[in-house]
Parts: structure tokens; C-alpha cells; sequence
């Protein structure tokens, strides 16, 4: 735990205190669920901050066991690369995103059934009544928000391979987003009352890929920009990087490009040979600041290596 980045830590540890207290409460007739869970919002115990707090309870340990293993394997890389700021608005913001795909989901249920309509539900031998069937209609869990962190490591790294329970072959990270999300859009058209919230899945990396693609086409500059200036700038950098790695590791070598023009050939002395030399260095050098930012985050490196990096950047 001492080495997990800041955010990714404490969300870990809210979620696994609520669902513990979730657990604990319940034989005490206090159900934390009924409270924080996000109700449907024609439903009379809807409250406004149930968009929030739904985030934190889930439905078994299955349930919060799966959430937390895709939260601190994705969670921990996308927080080192973006900083702790960026990544708790992302997360916050796609988990309430994916509330209200859901809530959407449910208004057309409750619209095309014509729930309006009718006083009860029947439900083999029960009658529910409608009041009490809308409170029924109730979301927990971060998956929606977890699925977002899974979207932004997949464009982060598209082309990072990974291995997929029962797949014995290793698959890229953008083929496993695509996969997921065609997973999640067959299941919420296919299946009904699995009790799986499909369109949170889908609303959480709906409103990621939105926010992403609004980063990277305004990336401002400064610290009260959610961390842009750390992830944006070097989001393709990052990805190049990575490339290379994987290029290297698989024996295809490093290919040096020489692009003369009239100032180079007028400025630039040294052999073609010390040129590339030169240029190798340089490069390894990024490399290895942009490793050590995807492992401990961006505030760890020197002010010297900050230097290097923005000087690259601007090249």
C-alpha cells in the first residue's frame, strides 16, 4: 500500500470500510444500500447525493473483490501519469456520468413499460406496490467509473499486452476496451433483470473518453488544470515510448532518422555518425523519464529531469 499513488490508496480503502460496514450494519436492520445507493429519481428515497455515494457500495464481495482488482492494477498507472488531482476529478466525474446513463436507462424502462400507469407489480405471488417497486430500482458499485479508468489506461497505453483470464494468448489494451465495450452494449440489449447496470458500465466510459478527448484539445498550462500540463503534453510522447520498448524487447532495433535542411548543414558540424550517437542518448534519456513518471508519477522526478523533458518536447 505504501507504494500506490495517493487517490487510487484512499479509494481503495473508502470502498472496503463501506462495504465492511454495509456487512456489518445489515444484521442490525441498517441498510447502508437503501441510504447511499443511487435510487431511481421518481423514486421517493432518490436524493441528489446518492450520484456520489453510490460509487462506494456494492453488491457482495465478488462484487467489490473484482471492482478493486481493476481499480489498483489500472488505477495506480493512469494516477502516475496524470497526477492526483486529474485523476480524482476523472474518476469522480465518470462515476457520476455513469449514474446518470443509468438513471436514463431506467426512465425508458419506466417509459416503455408505462410503469405510470399501474398501482403494483406482480411478482409471482407478491404484490408490490409501485412506490415500493421504484425504490427497488436501485445502483451500486464503481464499476462505471472503474470501466472510465480502464478506457483512459487503454488510450493512455493502446498497444501495452496483457493477459485475460481464460485467453492464453497476450491481447493489446485498445483491443480489450473495444472488447469491453461491445461486451457491455450486447448484454444491456440482450439481457434484462441480470442485475448487472450495463448502461453505467457504458455511461462511465461514454463520459471518460468525452473528458479525454476535451483534454487533448485544451491543454492548458498550469497547475490548476487537473494535471493536463503532466498527462496531455506527454500522452503521445508516452505512447511512442512505449512503442519503442516494445520494438526493442522484440529485436526490431531503433531506426534514427537524419533530416537535413539548409540550417542544419550550415550549423551542424558533427559527423551524421556522432549526429544519431547523440540523438540515441537523448532519447534513452526521455525514455527513462517517462518510465520513471509511469511508475511513481510525475512529482518524482528532479527539477533536471523536468527540464529534459520540456526541452524535448519542444524540439
Amino acid at each position: 500500500m505504501r507504494n500506490l499513488p495517493t487517490v487510487t490508496k484512499y479509494l481503495l480503502i473508502i470502498n472496503v470500510i463501506a462495504f465492511l460496514a454495509t456487512e456489518l450494519l445489515a444484521p442490525m436492520g441498517i441498510d447502508l444500500t437503501m441510504l447511499f445507493g443511487l435510487h431511481f429519481f421518481k423514486a421517493s428515497d432518490f436524493h441528489l447525493y446518492q450520484l456520489i455515494t453510490y460509487m462506494f457500495m456494492h453488491g457482495g464481495w465478488m462484487h467489490i473483490i473484482m471492482n478493486m482488482f481493476m481499480l489498483w492494477m489500472f488505477g495506480m498507472v493512469v494516477e502516475n501519469v496524470w497526477g492526483s488531482k486529474k485523476f480524482l476529478f476523472y474518476y469522480i466525474i465518470c462515476g457520476i456520468g455513469a449514474g446518470l446513463c443509468q438513471e436514463l436507462a431506467q426512465y425508458g424502462q419506466y417509459i416503455v413499460q408505462d410503469l405510470a400507469s399501474y398501482q403494483y407489480v406482480v411478482a409471482g405471488t407478491q404484490r408490490i406496490p409501485m412506490e415500493t417497486y421504484l425504490n427497488m430500482m436501485t445502483t451500486v458499485g464503481a464499476s462505471g467509473a472503474i470501466y472510465a479508468v480502464l478506457l483512459a489506461f487503454g488510450m493512455l497505453f493502446p498497444d501495452e499486452r496483457m493477459f485475460i483470464i481464460p485467453i492464453p494468448i497476450p491481447i493489446k489494451a485498445k483491443w480489450i476496451v473495444l472488447g469491453s465495450v461491445a461486451i457491455e452494449l450486447f448484454s444491456a440489449l440482450s439481457t434484462s433483470g441480470d442485475g448487472v447496470a450495463h448502461m453505467a458500465h457504458l455511461g462511465g466510459m461514454l463520459f471518460g473518453f468525452l473528458l479525454i478527448k476535451y483534454w487533448q484539445k485544451h491543454p492548458y498550462e498550469g497547475d490548476g488544470d487537473f494535471g493536463m500540463n503532466k498527462g496531455a503534453q506527454f500522452f503521445d510522447r508516452m505512447k511512442d515510448s512505449w512503442e519503442r520498448h516494445s520494438s526493442r524487447s522484440s529485436g526490431g532495433g531503433t531506426k534514427f532518422h537524419y533530416r537535413p535542411n539548409a540550417e542544419s548543414e550550415q550549423t551542424r558540424r558533427e559527423s551524421d555518425w556522432d549526429y544519431n550517437a547523440r540523438k540515441k542518448a537523448e532519447q534513452d534519456e526521455v525514455d527513462r523519464i517517462l518510465d520513471k513518471i509511469r511508475r511513481s508519477g510525475y512529482d518524482s522526478l528532479t527539477d533536471e529531469e523536468k527540464r529534459k523533458l520540456f526541452d524535448s518536447s519542444n524540439k
